[in-house]
């Protein structure tokens, strides 16, 4: 059984920004597309989702369509805008330079060991 992880503050707009840069989906499918790139091993709530799909939005960073799922359904499709590309490059290597700091924390041994 693979544990979950909890969602770090802040990232989940990233993971979004990931997850559209791959091709274009609507909201349900953003969320199913996080489970499927994180083996299940994380959870992201409608309540969370949605809003955040606003927001970024509202940035400029995704773009939305009117569109028709594949169940038949009325559903917004997002897609990455240049900018939402742009923001994406930076936070990823931000998120790199963030992880390799704290690897070297949680690598740290005490002295004489």
């Amino acid at each position: 059984m693979k544990k979950q992880v909890e969602l770090v503050q802040g990232t989940l707009d990233m993971l979004i920004l990931k997850a559209v840069s791959l091709g274009g989906l609507h909201g349900y499918g953003v969320l199913l597309r996080l489970q499927q790139l994180t083996g299940g091993r994380l959870q992201i709530q409608q309540g969370s989702l949605y809003p955040a799909l606003y927001r970024l939005e509202h940035q400029g960073l995704i773009a939305s369509e009117w569109g028709e799922s594949d169940n038949n359904r009325k559903a917004k499709f997002y897609t990455l805008t240049a900018a939402g590309r742009k923001h994406l490059k930076a936070e990823e290597e931000s998120w790199n330079r963030f992880s390799l700091v704290v690897a070297s924390v949680l690598g740290a041994v005490p002295e004489g060991s």
